[in-house]
């Protein structure tokens, strides 16, 4: 683990003082800000010291050549990653013509802070430049909830002991490179430079520049303009990959100058460029009529919305409070405004993973949207069934019905040619059917299930039914697959997929039962549908019977178990050869776990208690996608302790950047993962058909958990003490029913109401975790 950046302590911010120019990446990803269409990472304004740069722009990608060491059938031909649009966040300062410069002269105050309830990066600095001036500069910067294609910046400059000569350089910068996106140094090349320049503009104070890629040919259109104060002259000029604006001033002692920098974007892989640069323009100028307050204010309100249902109250641990909030604020920005886009495992904060979107979008963060921003969880949904094409056209590429969702994506096209961990793993379109049929139950939305869940559902469960077959036992089989868990893989009936993939074919049935128009419009007939239930009901699920535990997969616990006394360094994926781990019981990520947590009741109570208790001592934690699953078991089983620590380091991967890649973005999924180890963990909420159910205890060393959800337009909080939960219901005028340790309780509008906590049952000492991956104690994390 690196050494943390001392981020300071608050319960609704998160700030930083001083500048440490070996660590920029990390708080330039922690710092970053998005709406989901645009991100922005927290850079300094001045560019540098610079860990990566990062505009981005949800969707615009480089197509690379794909390079193999060996052909073969399938293999994807051309990869996706994310580029850099025209950058709008630099402005530089001169003062008495030197430059400002955090690594020169004295630098009194640095402080940058984020703000999880306002929506926007602070800065406030004070400098005395090397020839003895004194300047306090402060600086805003948002990404709009409300202007969904404009971000912008509030730059004050401020002289303090005497009259000085300032300029501001305020750019436009294209064609900034991303270091390190790929490790063929021959898809590096072709990624550098990805965009050609179609047109350049300087019309009035506006700047605009318009560039296409070159091989994935999306034209993108970024403008800029500014509003000064006091009114000052200001030069506009532009080149293909650079527009820049002076604006030059003589402020006297305690005079200040202002600029609000508006910066417009919009990209199309159709649109004419002068289409786009109208629309980037037109962003721009109604950002300007609305005016900086408006645009402060929309981000309040955005987020007061948001925070009424999704704020989780933790009191007595201080640094916990604001982790979890931090984690659910990047989940907000991540989708606030996707508008039928998806989410990237880094969100916008970053270049990892190439920008690509994975299995943990639908799986982790979908079930959090759903349940606190329903609108941003159905705009993804929206976005995978746009892809459907694709996914069909794959699946037939694949010799298989359906549609075949791909593993790693931008514009949903297969983008990954690593096949035991891509094409392999199926369960990608399982999480999907998973997440629409939540959604669905979750907001009672019958029109989104007949127009957009229901063919997602069908042609996944056509997937399943031209994948798996009936074995000799009766039983239905899938074969050749690679569940969650990556250090296995190409394994027969992995419990997880067979389980998701069981639910993906009764939930297909069901939806065209209460749809049979729709269902008869994509060919759907009772024999079909009877077929899927048929396989549903006869899914195979490996169990041990002489261990008395659900194997992994088929023959799984009869595999020779890794030999975790030699102590081999993590994570082994680095140290190893996967023909190793995969020959091996060695989990790198909840996998049978994970089944206790999504189909969490396809087991018994003992069955669960096995299962942690066999794979925890086998489980290594080389992603970050495990510890949220292992918390939600351990709080499940009474391991209190063990849960709340896993929930502290989910919660901190980012913030310590446990992981040592945060500075190549925020690790999303784990982030949501966050509010699963709070609210299934720690709350014990499950849903199921029937209904929805809670078994709320407190964490070590905390005095209330406080959380919501909404349920079908209504919002359901929960006040968790120790001996005790108190329910509130606001919205609607029908009361609801939930289960409370298993008591069903009748919560009405307005009205709250209190349930008693029963004893928690002795448990005995949590399984111990592999050697050398005991995670940080729950107290120690906290302790900083």
């Amino acid at each position: 683990m690196t050494r943390p950046l001392p981020f300071d302590i608050a319960p609704w911010s998160v700030g930083l003082s001083g500048v440490d120019a070996e660590r920029m990446g990390h708080r330039e990803s922690v710092f970053a800000l998005s709406n989901g269409h645009i991100g922005w990472r927290g850079s300094l304004d001045e560019g540098e010291p610079l860990g990566t740069t990062g505009a981005f722009l949800n969707g615009v990608h480089e197509a690379h050549p794909m390079p193999y060491a060996e052909d073969g059938y399938g293999y994807p031909e051309e990869g996706q990653s994310v580029v850099n649009v025209a950058d709008g966040r630099i402005i530089r300062l001169l003062v008495d013509d030197e430059p400002f410069d955090v690594g020169s002269g004295e630098l009194a105050v640095h402080e940058q802070r984020l703000d999880l309830r306002g929506g926007v990066l602070h800065r406030d600095v004070t400098w005395t430049s090397p020839a003895g001036r004194t300047v306090r500069i402060a600086s805003t910067r948002l990404v709009s909830y409300a202007h969904r294609a404009v971000a912008a910046v509030r730059y004050t400059v401020t002289a303090v002991d005497g009259a000085a000569s300032v300029t501001l350089l305020s750019e436009l910068a294209a064609n900034e490179p991303i270091p390190g996106l790929h490790p063929d140094d021959r898809v590096q090349a072709a990624l550098d430079r990805p965009f050609v320049s179609v047109d350049h503009h300087a019309i009035g104070t506006t700047a605009t520049l318009v560039h296409r890629t070159r091989r994935s040919g999306i034209a993108v259109a970024v403008a800029m303009d500014h509003v000064v104060s006091p009114a000052v002259d200001q030069r506009v000029e532009t080149s293909p990959d650079l527009a820049r604006t002076t604006i030059a001033i003589r402020l006297g002692a305690g005079e200040h100058l202002e600029v609000v920098k508006l910066v417009g974007h919009a990209w199309s892989a159709d649109a004419a460029p002068d289409a786009l640069r109208d629309r980037a323009e037109g962003a721009v100028a109604d950002a300007a009529r609305a005016g900086w307050g408006d645009l402060v204010a929309g981000q309040r309100a955005a987020l007061d919305d948001y925070w009424q249902c999704a704020d989780v109250v933790v009191d007595g641990q201080p640094r916990l409070q604001q982790a979890v909030r931090f984690a659910l604020f990047h989940v907000f920005q991540a989708s606030a405004r996707i508008e039928s886009r998806s989410v990237p495992g880094k969100g916008l904060t970053g270049a990892g993973y190439q920008g690509h979107t994975f299995w943990d979008f639908e799986a982790f963060v979908l079930p959090v949207l759903t349940a606190t921003a329903p609108d941003a969880a159905a705009q993804a949904l929206r976005w995978r069934h746009a892809g459907l094409d694709a996914a069909r056209a794959r699946a037939r590429q694949l010799r298989l019905a359906g549609a075949a969702f791909p593993w790693r994506t931008i514009d949903g096209t297969e983008s990954s040619g690593y096949w035991p961990a891509s094409t392999a793993a199926f369960h990608v379109g399982a999480d999907i059917a998973a997440a629409a049929m939540h959604h669905v139950q979750a907001t009672g939305d019958a029109a989104f299930e007949r127009d957009i869940a229901l063919e997602l559902l069908v042609e996944t469960a056509r997937l399943w039914m031209s994948l798996g077959h009936r074995g000799a036992d009766g039983r239905f089989h899938i074969d050749g697959v690679t569940g969650p868990d990556e250090y296995s893989a190409l394994v027969d009936d992995n419990v997880y997929t067979n389980l998701l993939a069981a639910r993906n074919l009764a939930g297909a049935a069901d939806a065209a039962e209460r749809h049979p128009a729709a269902a008869g419009a994509l060919g759907v007939g009772e024999d079909e549908s009877s077929r899927w239930r048929s396989a549903a009901g006869d899914m195979a699920v490996p169990f041990d019977e002489s261990r008395g535990v659900h194997a992994q997969s088929a023959g799984f616990t009869d595999r020779k178990r890794w030999d975790f006394a030699a102590r081999d360094p993590y994570p082994l994926q680095d140290n190893h050869p996967y023909v190793e781990l995969y020959r091996t019981q060695v989990v790198k990520q909840a996998d049978l776990v994970l089944a206790l947590v999504f189909a969490h009741d396809a087991f018994t109570p003992e069955e669960k208690a096995a299962a942690f208790a066999y794979y925890e001592p086998l489980t290594v934690r080389d992603s970050s996608l495990s510890a949220a699953a292992q918390s939600v078991i351990a709080a499940e089983l009474g391991y209190l302790e063990r849960a709340a620590d896993y929930l502290a380091e989910t919660a901190l991967i980012d913030l310590d950047d446990l992981q040592g890649d945060t500075a190549l973005g925020v690790h999303l999924a784990a982030l949501a993962g966050v509010w699963m180890a709070v609210v299934a963990g720690f709350g014990g909420f499950r849903d199921g058909a029937d209904g929805i159910a809670f078994a709320p205890r407190l964490p070590p060393d905390v005095d209330l958990l406080a959380f919501g959800i909404r349920v079908q337009g209504r919002t359901l909080r929960l006040e968790v003490e120790a001996d005790r939960t108190v329910y509130r219901l606001t919205g609607g005028g029908v009361p609801l029913t939930v289960r409370h340790f298993g008591e069903p309780i009748v919560v009405e509008p307005e009205r709250p109401i209190e349930a008693a906590t029963p004893p928690l049952r002795e448990t005995g000492p949590a399984p111990s975790p592999p050697p050398g991956r005991e995670p940080r104690g729950f107290r120690d994390a906290l302790a900083g």
